[in-house]
């Protein structure tokens, strides 16, 4: 098969996708749809993605499993430990200022950055008047996330970027360890809202002061990261912030205007 009839299935195998279950991946990267599709034909079995297409259009169990291939649910807590520390220093400073805040975790996959931000604002005395929205398109990583449950052999690598994240208290403190998992504590996610939510179809649905979108962009393609970073700035107040990835900017978005580099080598930008 040419490289063209390829690329010419993998696009019907997406319009499939949206018109049968109305996720849309129309504008995600080809590139990575087709590594990551590619790796779910070996996984079911399937030749071609027509073959993969097939089985997705006539098996609805299929698609829930398809769905972890199209969202990549990889991530750890404190990832990155210098953003959260930047986070810490430098943004928590202004948040203080605010009665109360709502924060937006962006595809927030399995969790771990909701838990990360619950536990730095509990550290800073912010938790409590603080709601936390965390959304992603994927039910089944939602579940896990507000399970709040880990593999108790990922807590050495946490932990650590916990203590370089200026963590003010031990990891392990905020979580029970038990029959192999971390179960991270019910306070944390007392004042966090698990919602479904597509940047790709869905509309604003809060004024925010803080909106962590990471390592999600660079599954989009450049109309699609517009739309999404489009929505953070509406949904941001004037002087919130937003933070991004470290291979994420604002450089060549249509909305870079809207926003000042705040603390540009973390990838944190103020709204103006």
């Amino acid at each position: 098969m040419s490289v063209a009839d390829v690329d010419i299935e993998l696009h019907l195998l997406i319009d499939a996708i949206y018109l049968k279950y109305h996720y849309d991946f129309r504008r995600y990267a080809s590139a990575s749809l087709n590594r990551r599709l590619t790796a779910a034909m070996v996984r079911f079995s399937c030749e071609t993605f027509s073959e993969l297409q097939s089985k997705v259009l006539h098996d609805p169990a299929m698609f829930p499993a398809l769905l972890d291939f199209l969202t990549v649910p990889v991530s750890e807590m404190f990832r990155d430990p210098n953003y959260f520390r930047s986070l810490r220093e430098t943004v928590v400073p202004v948040l203080r200022t605010y009665p109360s805040l709502k924060i937006w975790v962006a595809g927030c996959s399995t969790g771990e950055e909701v838990y990360s931000l619950a536990i730095l604002l509990r550290e800073e005395g912010l938790l409590k008047r603080s709601l936390i929205y965390a959304t992603d398109i994927n039910p089944e990583t939602l579940r896990k996330a507000e399970l709040g449950l880990y593999p108790i052999e990922r807590m050495q690598a946490f932990t650590e970027n916990h203590r370089l994240a200026g963590g003010k208290s031990s990891l392990s403190e905020y979580y029970t360890a038990a029959y192999g998992s971390a179960a991270f504590a019910r306070t944390l996610r007392k004042n966090v809202v698990f919602s479904d939510h597509s940047l790709a179809t869905d509309s604003v649905f809060a004024e925010v002061q803080l909106v962590s979108c990471r390592n999600v962009l660079i599954y989009f393609d450049r109309s699609l990261q517009d739309r999404a970073l489009g929505l953070m700035k509406d949904a941001l107040c004037r002087r919130g912030f937003l933070g991004l990835g470290s291979k994420e900017s604002l450089l060549f978005s249509e909305h870079r205007g809207a926003f000042r580099d705040f603390v540009p080598s973390e990838r944190w930008y103020q709204r103006c």
